[in-house]
């Protein structure tokens, strides 16, 4: 209780505006800490602290103090979150990182939205949606088109964050909330009123859905528990099955009486009702659900389009009657019945005589295309609203954003590298991202080096910190290199200079090898897949430099993809890996030759047997492919990728001190395995089969194998063979 009060208190005294300027997680524990013996301390003196009967009273304990400091992230989580989600208008992504969310991303990050109403292609929302919410709000019926010929499982997850949304929203105005859905007939409104009376549980309710496809039920559950324990009222739209089927097969005219008045609209005008059903007819969804067009099919299917719009718009109408003036209604239904609004022939047109203007609202939920409006024609929507899980292939960003950028930087998309352009026009690029570049630009070698180097460019986008993790595993390399030469050289380490040179610039060149190609990078880049060249290129360019990268904007990579690039990893460093030690050998050689041609004083009096060249060769380069391949994926894409920038995002020093912590033992793992497997192929002798040589020429143990003193990999060093 002590423990609780205490979280409670100190959470009304730090204000979550005060936790933006806390970035490291270490010193908001001592803030929350210092504010815990504050509290305790003034509740020890003041009697409103006490107990009952003053029975009870704080004392100001260590274990008091640590349960605060533990408590209270928990108790300020939902404010943290809160603090993001209501941030000012404008707030840049960056700057909303600051607010304190435990881990909690933005709730615009979640799906994206796009404007139907302007000319031209949908505009992409940016994470600011309060217009968004703003004309939902004013309405009296939100819309929410669905898939209908194969049902979307994301259909579902938007719906319930939606009505969510708009629940919580009406309930701080207390508004009423009614949500119609069109997948329950209207004749099990009485069992979904015991349902929301909790006097049916779900079993009830799914038994009376056995028509179903297998697995709609499980989507459909989440969103009527929440709707149950949340006040949402449900209500049953949708026209019987048996209505439709008979309507489908022999049209209106072969329903009783008390169907057709009851399903069907009535008749006025004498041909109004035929013109209607020749116009449905008409429609592109009704011409592809029909077997033969303009024939018996589509006019009959445009009946049953006409029977089910009738019933759904006369609950939808009983709703605004039951909601009073300022309830407002959801419905859930298929797209088709609802775009072009008002406007159009669907539902929206029949809910429009009895509804001011612009009290509708429609919203299309992961639509396959986004139509390009003319000028001239209809809006299919009010808006366009995709879940996090489709993957954007285009006009992912609010353009103005984009420009507004380009605008500040005083930059012009012409000057801009050519696959940042193709990013732009394709609208995968954000407007952080593109400031990120602008940012690089703004040093004039980073500027030179990115504008030369495309694939440096694309790495630097995905981490900006690539060059210190780059000059991380090079100092490792080169030091623990000149550590190692040493001390197996001892007095000669300066006579032979030329072998110490040789041995760390090989470690070097390889070393960056291990850094470069596992490193996330960013590509814009736009193949021509006509070509069988083009082909493989766009092949090669969709899987991803590191398996566990985060999926970037326009990509989605299942896991086949992911194991790919780990197979595709090990292959270039299995070729780096081939390429320098036959190289690294032969120059080895040659030149130690060259130097007994020139001196024969040099030769030495006892000749060591080299180590086969492709032989060393196929076991290095195996070691780079298998071994250093997968810890170096892991450095990179687990531990400095997601831990270090993504969690670590707000305390860099601490990312980078925990990227050279994971580099040196990688690099010390990985000198283990090399040892062991350099025996064991016999590239490497142990003590008992040595000897050694007494003369004072230079050391020809480095003519035996080519790392005796270095495997090349993360300054990963190869003890001598004698210990």
């Amino acid at each position: 209780m002590a423990l609780a009060l205490s979280a409670s208190s100190a959470a009304s005294v730090l204000h979550p505006r005060e936790l933006s300027g806390h970035r490291s997680s270490f010193w908001i524990a001592v803030r929350y800490t210092r504010i815990a013996s504050r509290l305790v301390a003034r509740c020890s003196r003041d009697e409103s602290c006490q107990g009952d009967g003053g029975g009870f009273q704080f004392q100001p304990t260590r274990r008091i103090l640590l349960g605060a400091s533990l408590l209270l992230p928990l108790t300020l989580q939902n404010q943290g979150a809160g603090a993001v989600e209501n941030a000012p208008a404008g707030t840049s992504r960056k700057e909303k990182r600051k607010l304190w969310s435990l881990g909690e991303e933005d709730k615009a990050d979640e799906s994206r939205v796009y404007d139907s109403l302007v000319l031209g292609e949908p505009v992409a929302i940016a994470s600011n949606r309060d217009r968004v919410w703003q004309k939902l709000l004013a309405s009296r019926v939100v819309y929410l088109g669905e898939a209908e010929r194969v049902p979307d499982p994301d259909d579902k997850v938007l719906e319930l964050e939606v009505v969510r949304a708009l629940r919580d929203r009406c309930f701080e105005q207390q508004r009423p909330v009614t949500l119609a859905i069109e997948a329950f007939p209207c004749l099990l409104q009485g069992l979904l009123n015991q349902f929301m009376n909790k006097s049916s549980d779900s079993a009830d309710l799914k038994a009376q859905v056995l028509d179903w496809p297998e697995g709609r039920w499980e989507q459909y559950q989440p969103l009527l528990e929440y709707c149950r324990d949340n006040g949402v009222r449900l209500m049953a739209c949708g026209a019987p099955p048996e209505v439709l089927r008979t309507v489908q097969t022999k049209g209106i005219q072969g329903l009783s009486v008390g169907d057709r008045k009851r399903y069907s609209p009535p008749i006025k005008r004498g041909s109004a009702l035929s013109y209607e059903i020749f116009q449905q007819s008409l429609q592109p969804d009704v011409l592809a659900n029909a077997s033969v067009p303009f024939g018996p099919g589509p006019y009959r299917f445009a009946q049953a389009r006409i029977v089910q719009d009738h019933t759904m718009a006369q609950v939808v109408r009983q709703a605004l009657v039951d909601s009073g003036t300022v309830g407002l209604v959801v419905v859930i239904t298929g797209a088709s019945h609802v775009q072009y609004g008002a406007k159009g022939s669907g539902l929206p047109s029949r809910i429009a005589p009895i509804l001011p203007k612009k009290t509708q609202t429609v919203i299309l939920l992961n639509p396959e295309r986004q139509h390009i409006r003319k000028e001239g024609e209809l809006p299919q929507a009010d808006f366009l609203w995709y879940s996090a899980a489709k993957v954007c292939v285009r006009n992912c960003f609010d353009r103005a954003e984009v420009a507004r950028v380009m605008s500040a930087a005083g930059r012009r998309r012409e000057a801009l590298p050519q696959d940042l352009q193709a990013g732009l026009e394709r609208g995968v690029i954000s407007p952080e991202l593109l400031q990120s570049f602008l940012d690089l630009d703004k040093h004039p070698v980073l500027a030179e080096l990115t504008k030369r180097f495309q694939g440096l460019r694309e790495r630097l986008l995905a981490d900006p910190r690539f060059l210190h993790r780059l000059a991380i595993e090079e100092s490792i390399s080169i030091t623990t290199t000149l550590i190692a030469q040493y001390e197996r050289r001892k007095g000669r380490f300066w006579k032979e200079l030329d072998y110490v040179i040789t041995d760390t610039v090989r470690g070097s060149v390889v070393d960056f090898f291990t850094v470069w190609l596992p490193a996330p990078r960013l590509a814009f880049r736009v193949f021509n897949d006509e070509s069988a060249v083009g082909g493989l290129e766009g092949f090669l360019g969709s899987i991803p430099d590191n398996a566990f990268q985060r999926a970037n904007t326009g990509t989605n990579w299942d896991p086949s993809t992911r194991f790919l690039a780990v197979v595709l990893g090990g292959v270039k460093l299995f070729s780096v890996g081939f390429i320098s030690s036959v190289g690294t050998l032969s120059l080895t050689n040659a030149y130690l030759d060259l130097r007994r041609k020139l001196n024969p004083e040099l030769a030495p009096r006892v000749t060591n047997k080299r180590s086969p060249i492709f032989k060393t060769a196929a076991v290095y380069a195996t070691f780079l492919g298998l071994s250093a391949n997968l810890r170096y994926q892991i450095v990179a894409g687990v531990v400095e990728h997601w831990i270090a920038d993504y969690f670590l995002a707000s305390t860099p020093l601490a990312g980078n001190i925990l990227s050279f912590v994971a580099r040196t033992a990688n690099s010390y793992w990985g000198t283990q395995q090399w040892v062991d497997l350099a025996r064991i192929f016999g590239l490497q002798a142990h003590k008992a089969e040595e000897k050694t040589p007494e003369c004072n020429e230079p050391s020809q143990n480095l003519d035996v194998i080519p790392v005796e003193t270095k495997d090349s990999i993360g300054g990963e060093i190869l003890p001598n063979s004698k210990n």
